[in-house]
């Protein structure tokens, strides 16, 4: 009798076996389903693409490459969005290599463009059908003729909201990536030390912050704060209304927080990234985009 009941048992087991088998049931006992069928057709697509292939930038001076090869000159090859540079290695050239890069990125920023300037913008680089559109855009806002001609917070939002409306309307499922403001005073801090930088400041870069480079009077200070004070704002401003964006990721505040020193300035107005900062912006923003999850 044991010999026949572990006869019938191994019998059993056999069959059993088989039959799970031609199911197609794993361990856990989900049958996983063949690729094509409708339920892997079914199966949740990730919401954030780490690898996305296309790229679109949007944007101001600093995302065109403005004075990193050449004074008061464009040079998008140095771009840390779309650039060709190897020295830059731009985050087209790291997610789309070189050939990639050349072929599926493109480059709306324009050089003195505000936040204001972003709905036209987006509406450009949504034609493209972009799995990524970049933004790096506000330091015009603050960089006024003075500190009362900056935008206003409200403002700078509404303008925001609607650039980003005008990308959803026409590509839904584009990703988007915002960079922060730069911290416009230190960039004051570091380009002051240079003579030829503060001479060219003196032709109308950024004057709410730059004029007067060595005024440390209370009047000076109090202006520069003032400036500083609404970059802080504008990236509350970035920060909040992305995050209404399921398909939206801000840098968290890294190119603000990123402590830009004489090397990552332009030698020809210390203001501007340099080739060596357009490379950390790239960093930053690749960082930022492969990241399993968003900043805090």
């Amino acid at each position: 009798m044991r010999k026949r009941s572990s006869q019938v048992r191994a019998a059993l087991v056999f069959v059993a076996a088989a039959v799970l088998g031609l199911a197609g049931c794993d361990a856990g006992g989900s049958s996983p389903a063949p690729k094509g069928s409708k339920a892997h057709a079914d199966r949740p697509v990730p919401l954030w693409n780490r690898s996305p292939d296309s790229i679109a930038a949007v944007g101001d001076s600093i995302t065109r490459g403005f004075d990193a090869c050449m004074v008061l000159s464009d040079c998008p090859e140095v771009s840390w969005a779309t650039g060709s540079d190897a020295k830059v290695d731009s985050l087209a050239v790291r997610l789309l290599g070189v050939a990639g890069a050349a072929e599926r990125s493109w480059n709306y920023a324009v050089t003195g463009a505000r936040m204001a300037d972003l709905p036209e913008q987006m509406s450009q680089a949504a034609a493209r059908d972009p799995q990524l559109v970049t933004v790096m855009v506000g330091a015009n806002d603050a960089c006024r003729a003075s500190a009362s001609a900056m935008t206003s917070p409200a403002d700078f939002r509404t303008d925001f909201e609607e650039a980003l409306h005008a990308l959803r309307s026409a590509r839904p499922k584009a990703q988007v990536y915002v960079a922060s403001v730069p911290n416009l005073k230190r960039l004051w801090s570091q380009g002051r030390t240079n003579p030829l930088g503060k001479q060219v400041w003196k032709l109308g870069i950024c004057p709410s912050m730059l004029s007067d480079a060595d005024d440390l009077t209370g009047a000076a200070v109090g202006r520069r704060d003032q400036v500083q004070q609404r970059v802080l704002e504008y990236n509350k401003v970035l920060k909040e209304v992305c995050a209404k964006d399921r398909r939206c990721r801000f840098d968290g505040g890294a190119v603000y927080d990123y402590r830009f020193d004489t090397d990552q300035l332009s030698h020809w107005d210390w203001f501007h990234p340099s080739k060596d900062g357009q490379a950390r912006l790239a960093a930053i923003a690749y960082r930022t985009i492969t990241a399993a999850r968003p900043e805090g």
